[in-house]
């Protein structure tokens, strides 16, 4: 008897998609940095995000355009590999593993540190292992389960937000802070320069990381052609709108940035204040559920992409390109992630995520790249309106990521760039001192709705 093939399950829609990446975005992140974006900024929080928007999105528009050229699982190491050189992919691939299987990591040790300061009696490495624990089930139990969850966890986070804006709005109405609901003052300020606001920018950038993960659902989606570039799109401008909006009013009801008792707790500061204890209660609740919602669509995402790079033989098939036959979940990547998830254990958030910025600017370079090699290049598309989608639009992404890139900081470059010393010697080993090519995914057998 001929043994069949197990392969995932095309179930997730538009709505699932969207909910994923706003969840690995987690928009109530918004508050968990707002202290640190306007010292940054000097007190022009929502010009800074509003720049990051414009600079994700012309990014996220590439992701869309690859996607239809290469409707698979694999995101930015695929893109790269299938338009540019396969052996350029190994290293994007490789690199992007640092912000795929690393951030779940950062996600639960930040979670950890909230519910800590809220419940100082409770250990960290208890609310770790919590964290990781329910998580992995969730994934490993199936990706049906997990939309439903998220769609639980988001509409309390949607719910959290709103009543922010809610209470800073009656805030400034009831004579506090601004004391006006209409002005330029989170926008614009004469007295500061503007490079304080690409300086935040960069900061701000870090919120949009995980609207690119939705690719990595294209082999359990409907019609993925169409519904994976909607996604995608949705998801940044809605993240985008939604930090815009928050920073806005935010800063209407505390606009002294100079004024915050602790720059890290400054959002739980300003919770406080325009809502009381009760609010402040809510409010951290909502962080933490954020934390929950992003920790499991960053494992699901990562063990995906693991998933990729195993089904290759990239990395060794037998563990990293199995599916389970009952969950079709990649069940043992779910392990691993959560397995790297305890160095948290041992490890800073500041730590943690040095990791992440490097891998994802990386991928977000070859993306754009990969769009005018594949279409403008290779694909001879030079219209007036392919040459703005093809070669324009990926052009000015790249030109912005490169930015954020050379401005990270001095340990996510070290760090970085070790892991990619790492990934080129094996990378010579696989290929026998680039003598071959790395093995070839084969994309048709995936192809098959269940």
């Amino acid at each position: 008897m001929e043994k069949q093939e197990v392969s995932f399950e095309r179930s997730l829609t538009l709505t699932h998609l969207v909910l994923f990446g706003l969840a690995y975005l987690a928009p109530m992140i918004v508050f968990g940095i707002y202290g640190t974006v306007a010292e940054v900024t000097h007190g022009l929080e929502a010009s800074a995000y509003l720049v990051a928007l414009i600079a994700m999105f012309f990014t996220a528009f590439s992701y869309t355009h690859m996607v239809k050229a290469y409707p698979v699982a694999g995101s930015a190491y695929t893109y790269t590999r299938k338009s540019l050189n396969s052996h350029l992919g190994f290293m994007v691939g490789w690199a992007t593993l640092l912000d795929y299987v690393f951030i779940p990591m950062a996600i639960w040790l930040i979670g950890s540190a909230y519910l800590n300061a809220a419940f100082p009696s409770v250990p960290s490495w208890l609310w770790i292992l919590l964290f990781i624990f329910v998580t992995t089930a969730i994934n490993i139990l199936g990706i049906k389960l997990s939309t439903k969850v998220n769609f639980l966890m988001m509409v309390f986070q949607f719910l959290v937000i709103a009543l922010f804006i809610i209470l800073s709005i009656k805030s400034v109405l009831g004579g506090g802070g601004a004391g006006t609901l209409l002005s330029v003052s989170p926008f614009v300020n004469t007295h500061v320069s503007f490079s304080f606001v690409l300086a935040g920018a960069s900061i701000a950038c870090y919120s949009f990381l995980g609207f690119d993960a939705i690719s990595t659902f294209t082999e359990e989606t409907r019609n993925p052609e169409k519904t994976i570039p909607r996604a995608i799109i949705l998801t940044t401008v809605i993240g985008g709108l939604i930090f815009v909006v928050s920073t806005y009013f935010t800063h209407l009801a505390h606009p002294d940035f100079t004024h915050f008792k602790a720059v890290d707790s400054a959002g739980f500061e300003i919770a406080k204040q325009i809502g009381g204890n009760l609010f402040s209660a809510i409010f951290l609740a909502g962080i933490i559920i954020a934390q929950f919602a992003s920790g499991i669509s960053a494992q699901a995402s990562a063990s995906r992409l693991l998933y990729a790079m195993g089904r290759d033989s990239v990395l060794p098939k037998k563990i990293f390109g199995y599916l389970h036959p009952k969950f079709k979940t990649p069940v043992l990547n779910i392990l691993v992630v959560a397995v790297i998830g305890l160095l948290s254990l041992k490890l800073s958030v500041s730590t943690s995520t040095s990791f992440i910025n490097f891998g994802a600017f990386i991928a977000f370079i070859l993306v754009n790249v990969s769009v005018i090699a594949h279409f403008y290049i290779k694909g001879g598309k030079r219209t007036g309106k392919e040459k703005i989608f093809y070669l324009l639009f990926p052009a000015i992404g790249c030109c912005f990521d490169i930015w954020l890139f050379v401005n990270l900081d001095k340990n996510a470059l070290i760090l970085g760039g070790t892991w990619a010393v790492i990934g080129f010697v094996y990378l010579l080993v696989l290929t026998k001192m680039f003598k071959k090519q790395p093995p070839e995914m084969h994309f048709e057998e995936m192809d098959e709705a269940v």
